[in-house]
């Protein structure tokens, strides 16, 4: 287990994170959001999930603390733990006009409503840079453990804020494993030596931890290809191949093991192994 992550944290001298107050096992110790620039407005990257209370006090809080306001607001994908507590920003902290609340656009593309709000997405594309006083922001398509999911390049330190495509401890959940796949090559390729990440502590050795995940899954798929192989003209149902694949998996988690290897074997019939 990481150590505990104070609620506002100066990271850099151009990040500072507010956790999202919003821990669970799937969000760790929270949804982290950053304020990111150098300036008196700041980019806000994620805003925690909705009705979290001290949540808008501890963004209130950094804005204060660091005598900054919100430039814009983007979000890395759609899922309510990043989306969640724009509605909460919009009516509790003012910035004179209405906030520009920008992400990638669902595939296929569909009409998102911000909740409790009228307010539509400006929608970005992959390559798409956004600038702050001190920062440099590229946009970085990163489908897998969404269809929308965008992770952002700060090019002056050459970080990455990884959304949930990587996470500052454990391994990260998805919806399509080839698509994953392909977000981790590219960001590996890309030599970034720091990750913010959606959840969980700084990764200050990017590539390790890059390649650890694609390891990871590469040596999973490999375990299921072994016991297809071995057992060949045999069918299983997907709960023995569970059995064999996970064995060391506690039974609790055996519903979410059966979901990874589902997609597994989506990805294995996408490549015609």
């Amino acid at each position: 287990m990481a150590s505990l992550l104070p609620r506002i944290e100066r990271l850099s001298s151009r990040v500072v994170r507010v956790l999202g107050c919003n821990p669970g096992p799937m969000t760790l110790q929270g949804t982290n959001t950053y304020l990111v620039g150098t300036g008196p407005r700041r980019i806000l990257i994620d805003t925690g999930e909705p009705a979290i209370p001290e949540y808008i006090g501890c963004l209130k809080q950094a804005l204060t603390d660091f005598n900054i306001s919100i430039q814009e607001i983007l979000v890395t994908h759609w899922h309510h733990d990043h989306t969640g507590g724009i509605s909460d920003i919009c009516r509790n902290i003012h910035n004179g006009s209405e906030y520009c609340i920008s992400k990638l656009p669902r595939t296929p593309h569909r009409e998102e409503i911000i909740e409790g709000e009228k307010l539509k997405y400006s929608y970005l594309k992959d390559g798409d840079v956004l600038k702050t006083e001190g920062a440099t922001l590229r946009v970085l398509y990163t489908p897998g453990h969404t269809d929308d999911h965008m992770a952002l390049h700060l090019v002056e330190e050459n970080a990455i804020f990884s959304g949930d495509c990587i996470l500052g401890e454990g391994t990260a959940v998805f919806e399509d494993l080839y698509d994953y796949m392909k977000s981790l090559e590219m960001l590996l390729q890309m030599q970034a030596d720091l990750i913010y990440p959606g959840h969980g502590p700084v990764v200050h050795d990017a590539r390790a931890k890059i390649q650890g995940y694609i390891s990871h899954r590469n040596a999973r798929e490999q375990q299921i290809l072994n016991v297809l192989q071995e057992n060949a003209g045999k069918s299983f149902t997907s709960m023995e191949l569970i059995k064999i694949v996970y064995k060391e998996t506690p039974e609790n988690l055996l519903i979410a093991a059966e979901n990874n290897l589902t997609l597994h074997l989506r990805k294995l019939e996408k490549e015609g192994k």
